[in-house]
Parts: C-alpha cells; sequence; structure tokens
C-alpha cells in the first residue's frame, strides 16, 4: 500500500544501470536518507584509519511495511575509484558479503520505513588494505542489483599532511577564489621515490565533480613534497551554503515559510531562494552541504521523525545551455536528474520537490552544462573569496610490484578566510 502511495516519488524498478558507477548513491527509489557516520559522528568524513578502534556506520531508510533481508559487500578501488583488481582475501579478512540486522520499524510517523545500519569493521568483515572502499547493498534474492551503495575510505595515517588556503591567489587578488599550498611530510610512509610516486587528490566540501588530481609535486626537500602555485590548487571559492530546518510539521523551522498538508504528506514550502551572484557576501555558520536528520519533538529520530515533501523555488532567468542542480548530502552529490531542477517560465523560477526526512539540511544551486560538466557556482551562488571551505586532502602511493593505490594520508584542510 505504501508503496502504491509514494509511486509519484519511485518506481521500485528503477535501477542505475551503468556498470561502471562507484559513486555515492541510492539506486533504488524505495530507499531515502543515506548518512555515513564515523565513530556515531555524522559530521566526520568517511574514512577510518587501518587497525584501529574506528568505526564507520551507513545508516539508511526503505519505505515499506515491512523489513526486506539485505547484504552488504565491499568493493577495493582505485585512487579513481575504478575497482582494483585484488581478488576478496587479498583486502578483507573474512567472507564479503554480510547480512543486515540491524533495524528498527519507525514510530509515531504518518510514513512508514525500516531504518537499517551496517557498521564496520565487524565479526565477519575487517578491510585489511588501506585505499578507497565502496560499500553495495543488495536484496538477498537479487544480489546482482545494487540497491544503494557509498564510498568510504581506509587511511593508514602515515603521511603528515600540513597545508593553507589563501585568497591572494595566482589568478586573482581577494577576489572569486581560494588556492592551497599543502605539504606532504613522509618520513614514515612508505614512499620510495617522493618525486613520482605521491599521488595527491583535493575535494572542496565533499564534492565530487571539481576535484583535483595532482601527481607531481612542485618541489621535494628530503621526505617532504611541497604543493604550491598550481593551477589545480586553485578553486572558485563559492559561497556559504544555504540551510534549512524542517524539523516539525507543526511550525515553521528556518528558512521555511509555510507547512501544508496534502495527503498523504506534509508538505514544506521554503522561502524562495534569490540569486546571490550579484549580493555581497555575508557570512553564514554551515555544515559545508551535510544535514542532521531531526524532529524536535523525539527522542530518537532515527525513527521518529517523519518524511515531508520540501519544495526548492530559486528565482532565477533561464539559463540557456545549462542546468541547474541542487547540490549537497540530500543528493547525494550527484549531478544527475534526480538534483535537476526544472524552469518553470510562468513563475520565472526554478523548482524542484524532494521526499526528505525532517531534519537541518544544507544545500547549494550548482549549474552545469555539455561544455562544463563540473558544477559552477559563479552563474548562482557566486564566488566570494571570504567563503568558508573544508578541502580534504587525499594522499595515494603505488609501490614497484603492489597492484593497488595505497591511502597513506587524509586531512581536512578548511579556509579561514
Amino acid at each position: 500500500m505504501v508503496r502504491l502511495i509514494l509511486s509519484i516519488f519511485f518506481t521500485t524498478s528503477f535501477y542505475l544501470t551503468y556498470a561502471t558507477d562507484t559513486m555515492t548513491g541510492i539506486l533504488n527509489g524505495s530507499f531515502k536518507t543515506l548518512q555515513t557516520k564515523v565513530n556515531d559522528n555524522v559530521l566526520s568524513p568517511p574514512v577510518i584509519i587501518l587497525g584501529s578502534d574506528d568505526r564507520i556506520t551507513f545508516e539508511f531508510d526503505e519505505l515499506a511495511e515491512d523489513r526486506r533481508y539485505l547484504r552488504y559487500s565491499l568493493t577495493h578501488c582505485d585512487s579513481n575509484w575504478k575497482p582494483s583488481q585484488l581478488t576478496d582475501s587479498e583486502f578483507l579478512d573474512g567472507f564479503n558479503e554480510g547480512t543486515v540486522n540491524d533495524f528498527d520499524y519507525s514510530s509515531g510517523t504518518i510514513t512508514h520505513y525500516i531504518h537499517y545500519r551496517i557498521t564496520l569493521p565487524d565479526s565477519d568483515l575487517s578491510p585489511k588494505l588501506s585505499g578507497n572502499y565502496l560499500l553495495k547493498v543488495y536484496d538477498e534474492l537479487e544480489p546482482e542489483q545494487t540497491l544503494l551503495q557509498a564510498r568510504f575510505y581506509v587511511s593508514e595515517n602515515l603521511a603528515n599532511i600540513n597545508g593553507e588556503v589563501s585568497s591572494r591567489t595566482d589568478v586573482d587578488y581577494n577576489d572569486a577564489h581560494q588556492q592551497l599550498t599543502i605539504e606532504v611530510d613522509c618520513a614514515r610512509a612508505p614512499v620510495d621515490n617522493i618525486f613520482t610516486d605521491l599521488k595527491l587528490v583535493v575535494q572542496q566540501n565533499g564534492r565530487y565533480d571539481n576535484e583535483s588530481v595532482i601527481t607531481t609535486p612542485m618541489s621535494v626537500s628530503g621526505r617532504v613534497a611541497r604543493y604550491n602555485h598550481l593551477r589545480q590548487l586553485i578553486f572558485p571559492a563559492g559561497n556559504e551554503y544555504r540551510r534549512f530546518e524542517a524539523i516539525s510539521n507543526l511550525f515553521t523551522g528556518l528558512n521555511v515559510e509555510s507547512v501544508e498538508y496534502h495527503a498523504p504528506f506534509y508538505h514544506q514550502i521554503l522561502t524562495t531562494d534569490q540569486l546571490r551572484s550579484l549580493s555581497p557576501y555575508y557570512y553564514d555558520r554551515t555544515q559545508s552541504g551535510r544535514f542532521v536528520i531531526r524532529d524536535y519533538n523525539s527522542d530518537n529520530s532515527d525513527t521518529q521523525a517523519d518524511y515531508v515533501v520540501v519544495h526548492f523555488t530559486l528565482e532565477a532567468p533561464h539559463f540557456n545551455g545549462l542546468d541547474v542542480y541542487l547540490d549537497g548530502d540530500l543528493t547525494n552529490r550527484r549531478l544527475d536528474s534526480n538534483s535537476m531542477m526544472t524552469y518553470n517560465a510562468d513563475i520565472s523560477a526554478y523548482e524542484k520537490t524532494m521526499l526528505l526526512k525532517q531534519g537541518a539540511y544544507n544545500y547549494q544551486y550548482l549549474t552545469a552544462g555539455a561544455k562544463s560538466p563540473a558544477g559552477r557556482t559563479a552563474e548562482i551562488e557566486g564566488d566570494r573569496y571570504q567563503t568558508v571551505n573544508e578541502y580534504a586532502v587525499k594522499v595515494y602511493t603505488r609501490r614497484p610490484g603492489e597492484r593497488f593505490d595505497r591511502l597513506i594520508g587524509y586531512s581536512i584542510i578548511p579556509s579561514s578566510i
């Protein structure tokens, strides 16, 4: 019954079929609200230290009346997120299949759902190599169909990473960009040739569409590689993320204009967003695109927060040749049909509705087109050098004779302009 009612939001037969798709994402529409927590901290990046007591937890819901018998497996990937050519026994202790036994039913909600949790490493499955990992979840009766998947990292934590972010860049001065300077100390790391055997991947605010890859440092001194004055380390500064709080159906939260009930859902209509590309910079403390599940009157929001239809409206002219996307963890950082907005010429605005779990959300608007597949902040959000961004720096190496990319360091460098 629930699946029929929710048919306007998903079909249970919808699967992404790209064989090479290793992006975090929900690939079956009956599943929602995929989150990753490290040591129970939802704001931590999805990285654990090899051989430590760190635990990474994946949580998600299925909109359904009864539990599904789910299983999961891990795929080891190279630094480009292509599956490694390793056998399961080479990168895992244990059999590469686990059963999802940790679940709870929703309580007191209009929308019925089952909340699932997977925590790794566990007694059955534990990574024994560093690198990039992809968790895949599937129904035990249809193991060939991935229902959802999530990226995470296992780091050896042997390379010390230091860096800073400056608005005085090689392309402009206190204007639209930020530039990183990075040092990687390999004194404890298993790197034979510092100049040729390191690979840096730099990511801004959890986005994959505009990350930079650097294979050669600017200079090396002893066991320290220095990366400065490199074009790949200059990023559009963007702007602070927008945010809203849909934490109650009894009153309007932050940036929520109204709450209405149209069976079978409550609808939360957000305040109409405006272009910020021509506005002065305004600081707002945000969480770089993350979200936190919360119902203001619940003891356990994981199972007591309800699902609501959230209406986004962006007042803007039509951008010819460009599509507009919602970016943030709420769309799993994917620029696809699920995050693309629709232009309504009658009101001169882009619109999007999403079925979301009650909580506090960060988001921003990106433009992208056939000639610029990476998302751009310039047209809608604007690029302001003062913006507080998080830059994740990942350091990989592959020693002679090895068949996988080792992740020897992971660090977050915040901008503090």
